[in-house]
């Protein structure tokens, strides 16, 4: 048995329960000459017009599955997605943004966005698509609030460490289309949102920054979010200033829970992590693993999780605990790396790398981290795939493991070794997997 090969089948069985596409059609039918979504009917008389909006890293996959089953009910729309992430669609645009960093590109066509919502009336559906991503491939600064300003507070949080939930609270108090500012701007029309989750726990008003829900996030949030990562003194004074009035109620907060707009809104989650997790975990049971899905909500420092994972594996293999041999052990979720040195590489590809340092040496195991999405940080590739001579395979080169973890550089080190998974864009985003092989069947 080739257990890289192996390892790699298992995601790939992952990657395809994601699809965006398929996730679509089990939601969004035609009856009687009705559009159905979700079990909601929505009459062609009561509702003539159909306009699409959205923006994420599966958006433009998610608007083609739609624009099959719709046809030329569809009126119009705009997607942002990111770049490379383009598909081929006949009713919808699909504009390529910058991401994670919010670019002009992004700022036009949210532009759209919101001229698409603005004109919508009680007699139009608009079908919201967002997916992972949709936050920074969205931006629509509040008045007073310039691109430029919400690009450096976002590298600032991102080079910090800062979480996806404390990333979006941020961008839902300096944008216009966040925190249930798509409904705003929607009503009256019908907007039902299609939602692919890239989030610890599926939450709909983190997801995208939740433009379609109610927010719980606050002003003062924003406020402890940027002295818990020590920003606030690089903060350009306008955000700071806007932060501390919003905090002291002299701005309006994002839409609350029980607001007559939000309730008119529909919020559909279509996909998550966990479908793709347990797609994997049946496909490896198939081949004769014994299978343990550890979790679906991890989170933390990439190279904290790898030392935890780097133990169950050692455990396994010398007590048969939390699992007997032959074991795939599986988790989901999404870690986040604290850039400490000057080298390349994503937070999949440096638990991978610590994961391997740990285990240097040890046989009769595979370990692979990989972004579903099929990027991992500001890198092409998706993840590391590792074993116990990768780190041997690095010291012939010379190079010293931990030096390179120090510096951050997990890419260079796993593409001398042929450590890196490279998928391209893959068209979904659920989050990370993580997949641990300890023996074989």
């Amino acid at each position: 048995m080739d257990v890289k090969k192996t390892a790699l089948d298992i995601l790939s069985v992952a990657l395809k329960a994601a699809d965006p596409y398929h996730c679509i059609k089990k939601y969004v039918r035609i009856e009687h000459g009705s559009i159905v979504i979700d079990g909601i009917t929505y009459p062609s008389v009561e509702y003539p017009k159909v306009m699409v909006v959205g923006a994420g890293k599966a958006s433009a996959r998610m608007a083609q599955a739609l624009e099959d089953v719709l046809g030329d009910r569809i009126n119009g729309g705009w997607i942002n997605t990111k770049d490379d992430h383009a598909v081929p669609v006949q009713y919808i645009h699909v504009h390529e943004c910058g991401h994670p960093v919010p670019d002009e590109r992004g700022l036009t066509g949210a532009r759209h966005i919101r001229e698409i919502l603005t004109e919508a009336d009680d007699h139009t559906l608009v079908i919201g698509l967002l997916s992972g991503g949709g936050s920074a491939l969205m931006p629509a600064p509040v008045d007073g609030i310039t691109l430029k300003e919400k690009q450096d507070i976002t590298s600032l949080l991102l080079k910090s460490g800062a979480a996806i939930n404390e990333l979006n609270a941020i961008r839902k108090h300096l944008s216009t289309l966040k925190g249930g500012g798509m409904a705003r701007l929607a009503y009256p029309a019908r907007l039902h949102m299609l939602i692919l989750s890239d989030v610890i726990g599926d939450k709909l008003d983190v997801i995208a920054s939740g433009p379609g829900v109610s927010d719980s996030s606050t002003f003062q949030d924003c406020l402890d979010i940027c002295e818990r990562y020590n920003i606030m003194d690089s903060l350009p004074e306008n955000v700071k200033s806007r932060f501390i009035d919003g905090s002291q109620g002299k701005i309006p907060d994002t839409l609350k829970e029980g607001d007559t707009v939000v309730l008119s809104a529909v919020n559909s989650l279509i996909g998550n992590n966990r479908m793709s997790v347990e797609a994997a975990r049946s496909y490896a049971g198939k081949l004769g693993y014994n299978t343990l899905v550890l979790s679906t909500m991890i989170e933390g420092e990439a190279s904290d999780v790898g030392t935890v994972l780097s133990s169950v594996a050692l455990e396994i293999m010398e007590t048969g605990n939390p699992i007997k041999k032959p074991a795939c052990v599986i988790c989901g979720g999404e870690t986040t790396v604290t850039i400490r040195g000057k080298g390349k590489g994503g937070r999949n590809q440096e638990m991978s790398l610590k994961v391997a340092q740990r285990l240097r040496g040890i046989e009769n195991f595979m370990f692979l981290s990989a972004g579903t999405d099929g990027t991992d940080g500001p890198t092409d590739a998706a993840g590391g795939i590792v074993d116990g001579n990768t780190v041997l395979q690095g010291e012939e080169k010379g190079f010293d493991c931990y030096r390179f973890l120090d510096n951050n550089d997990s890419y260079h080190y796993l593409e001398a070794v042929d450590g890196l998974i490279k998928t391209g864009p893959t068209g979904t985003n659920v989050m990370d997997i993580q997949i641990l092989l300890v023996g074989r069947p």
